[in-house]
């Protein structure tokens, strides 16, 4: 049934639980979706198949107006690589970049071809539906909260954000500088949790300090674990390695993914102390695909295991957990220390296992340092505040029934369910 006039939402999933985002909005008989996530909890050979959404599939899709992606993580873009080509796809210029970059490595990247680009605060417009931008703070870079108008209804979509990370201020500047007149606003609540409880963390500024002392404190190697696209925590890292006096080492994929955005700010080849080693399956992709100037283009500041080995005091490596058994192999880990910068949770997966027993077997120790890439309570209720919606809409969260002890005006919908804005 089309909404004479007006705006409709249908969630198709984030409704209960965390991650795999997807929301369909309908007016004047056209629809736009924000958002074709991939659960968090589907493994990595999973099939997933896309939403029941007319159109994503290229079939019977002449009212599909397009896909706008709010950010570059798997949860929210991870099923985009299956919308039928001819769906025009938006997204931030840069987090299309950052993921064309990925794509040569890892499964997770995709080649995108965006029909338009997003940018903070510049409306464009998609059949009858006006999005308008807002960049955000995340861990994702180039990620965005989204106002949508059509049919005389506003409706905010939060995406992920922060208000702790290296772009607090846009959050700051979001809630005194708010979009007016939203009717609902989807929320994320990644940290609001059933048991009511919420885990304290650090922000990047006090993670910097405390990866600084520990890069100190260790007489070898430091090896930290953390997520390649997370843009945000290379600074953290490399302005540790700057306090503490040491060299950063990334790999290839982290050189491309710093390059892809186009950001001098961001530690990439050229910097002072920071060096590029190439994995055995890094150096195994340019040799079978022949494009060797990916590592000729880093060539100025490759390193090798033989020098990492000898300077190991000299040396951080933010590195993959497959990477790990090379670099114990080449001798690299004596007196070594090593930091988990991830959720916790991925070390109960059998990857993080791995990366465990490694670190056992030579005697090196762990330490998770982490700041999360989503709001605290404190600052999803300043937002919430600061927008004043009619209505507010759970999203991304393992307990949508504690929005109610939180926020005014809740109003919650399964899964599949459509409802006017």
């Amino acid at each position: 049934m089309v909404a004479a006039s007006g705006m409709r939402v249908r969630i198709h999933r984030g409704a209960r639980e965390i991650g795999g985002n997807c929301v369909e909005l309908e007016s004047g008989g056209k629809r736009l979706v924000l958002d074709v996530g991939r659960p968090l909890d589907a493994g990595f050979d999973d099939e997933v198949r896309l939403p029941e959404i007319e159109g994503l599939d290229g079939r019977e899709g002449a009212t599909l107006k397009g896909v706008v992606l709010s950010h570059p993580h798997q949860d929210h873009y991870g099923l985009v690589g299956q919308v039928e080509p001819s769906v025009p796809i938006y997204v931030g210029q840069e987090a299309a970049s950052i993921l064309d970059a990925a794509a040569f490595f890892s499964p997770a990247g995709v080649t995108l071809r965006p029909a338009g680009f997003l940018s903070d605060r510049r409306s464009i417009e998609i059949g009858p539906f006006t999005v308008t931008p807002y960049l955000v703070d995340h861990s994702a870079f180039d990620s965005y909260a989204l106002v949508v108008a059509a049919g005389g209804r506003r409706l905010f979509y939060s995406g992920d954000f922060r208000a702790h990370g290296r772009k607090a201020s846009l959050v700051t500047k979001l809630c005194e500088q708010p979009p007016k007149a939203i009717d609902v606003l989807i929320l994320e609540g990644t940290h609001v949790r059933p048991d009511g409880r919420e885990v304290p963390g650090l922000d990047e500024s006090g993670l910097e300090l405390a990866m600084a002392e520990e890069f100190r404190c260790t007489t070898g190697l430091v090896a930290v674990f953390s997520s390649t696209q997370n843009i945000d925590r290379l600074v953290t890292i490399y302005r540790a390695c700057k306090h503490a006096g040491r060299t950063l080492v990334i790999d290839l994929y982290a050189a491309s993914v710093a390059a892809a955005t186009a950001t001098k700010s961001i530690p990439q080849i050229g910097f002072p102390r920071l060096r590029v080693y190439v994995p055995n399956r890094q150096r195994m992709l340019v040799k079978d695909s022949a494009e060797f100037e990916r590592v000729n283009a880093i060539r100025s500041s490759r390193v090798f295991l033989e020098e990492i080995r000898a300077g190991a005091s000299e040396f951080v490596m933010l590195m993959q957990g497959s990477t790990l058994p090379e670099v114990a192999r080449a001798g690299c880990l004596g007196d070594a220390s090593a930091i988990w910068s991830l959720w916790p949770g991925y070390l109960d997966q059998p990857s993080g296992k791995r990366v465990l027993r490694t670190l056992e077997e030579h005697g090196v120790p762990l330490r998770c340092m982490h700041a999360s890439g989503h709001a605290r309570i404190a600052d999803l209720r300043a937002l919430a505040d600061a927008l004043a919606p009619a209505r507010v809409v759970p999203i991304h969260s393992a307990a949508p029934e504690r929005f109610t002890d939180l926020f005014a005006r809740v109003e919650r919908h399964p899964d599949g369910e459509w409802w006017e804005v």
